[in-house]
């Protein structure tokens, strides 16, 4: 009976475990976006740019090194699983 309890403690910890994890992505996805397009409205202020061209670029690059760093973690918490 107490290994069963064990057992079941054990897979709920897991669980809890995983979705601190993908939720920690999540966030550092949304840190990195955020903090890209905070970068491009300034440098689009301090050039005076007449279109956020800076801003749309540094987004989208930040964008592309979001899902990167996501796959990157994915990857390596596969790893760990098996």
């Amino acid at each position: 009976m107490k290994n069963k309890k064990e057992t079941q403690n054990q897979k709920q910890s897991k669980a809890y475990s995983s979705y601190a994890v993908y939720s920690a992505i999540a966030f550092q996805m949304i840190a990195i976006i955020a903090g890209g397009t905070y970068l491009g409205t300034l440098l689009d202020d301090y050039f005076n740019t007449s279109k956020p061209i800076l801003t749309a670029g540094i987004s989208l690059f930040s964008v592309l090194i979001a899902i990167f760093v996501a796959i990157r973690q994915f990857l390596s918490n596969s790893k760990k699983d098996e």
